[in-house]
């Protein structure tokens, strides 16, 4: 075997400690006392083999694993019972891999950034409740029936839209990536920020639902021809706004309402 200094190299478990006789046994008769203390042995006598290759090897050692020498409390006792959680939630021991804050880099929270936990996430989708914060004046939770998407200025029809109408427009679902313009802006005036959160921590990637803006513009018949770019603008207090050119719009930009196979999460925007 090789021992665990070897780059490049991962030593193979000692899986086949037993015998084909004992396997048989224990799949016939199950694993009583006897066979378990019959398994601490072999089990111990195989690491044995395994700590004489290498001393890097957890499991080395003369006391053994309890994780796995000893019964655990999961596997004598009923667990929680289904739906306990009716909306699923993170383990506890993932407590820590949450949105963070950077104190006093702005002077209040409701116009600040929470970053979103880029060292701990996996593959290429953030989970809903990981998803990077930009606020200007805070969040709402506002009550979609009472939420109103207006278009006008160079259309044949200016219209405003429920949610209900947007809803009924065939919608599209597609993975897109939002960054804030200010990401590792933290790393001008601080080199030395912890992690990857902080540095590029504005920073998320999701699937969205919804109805593609081309969509609604022709609906309001817009005017293609004199109409070059279009002047986006928040619903909430601050009243952000933001231009995009006619091109842009008729390409792939959507009025999302879902996000990850579900509503927009408040502080994303919901509902649209």
């Amino acid at each position: 075997m090789q021992s665990l200094s070897t780059p490049n190299l991962i030593r193979k478990a000692p899986e086949n400690f037993l015998s084909q006789e004992a396997i048989a046994q224990i799949n016939q008769h199950g694993a009583d006392e006897t066979r378990r203390g019959f398994l601490r042995k072999s089990f111990m006598a195989a690491l044995g083999g395994v700590g004489a290759a290498g001393s890097g090897l957890a499991l080395a050692n003369p006391q053994g694993d309890p994780a796995i020498l000893e019964k655990q409390i999961w596997q004598t006792t009923l667990g929680k019972n289904v739906a306990t959680e009716p909306y699923g939630t993170p383990s506890i021991y993932e407590k820590n891999l949450v949105r963070r804050e950077s104190p006093g880099l702005t002077r209040v929270s409701a116009a600040s950034v929470a970053f979103t936990p880029l060292q701990g996430l996996f593959g290429i989708i953030t989970p809903n409740g990981l998803h990077f914060e930009r606020h200007h004046q805070g969040w709402y939770n506002i009550d979609p029936n009472k939420h109103r998407l207006m278009i006008n200025g160079l259309v044949k029809n200016e219209k405003v839209f429920t949610m209900n109408d947007l809803m009924r427009l065939p919608s599209v679902s597609r993975i897109h990536f939002i960054e804030c313009g200010a990401n590792t802006g933290l790393e001008w005036g601080n080199v030395a920020v912890p992690t990857v959160q902080y540095t590029h921590g504005m920073l998320s990637c999701c699937e969205f639902t919804g109805v593609p803006l081309s969509t609604l513009l022709d609906i309001c018949g817009a005017d293609l021809k004199k109409g070059k770019f279009i002047l986006a603008e928040g619903g909430d207090g601050s009243g952000m706004t933001r231009t995009m050119s006619m091109e842009m719009a008729l390409d792939d930009v959507m009025v999302a309402w879902a996000m990850n196979g579900e509503m927009l999460r408040p502080e994303n925007g919901f509902p649209i």
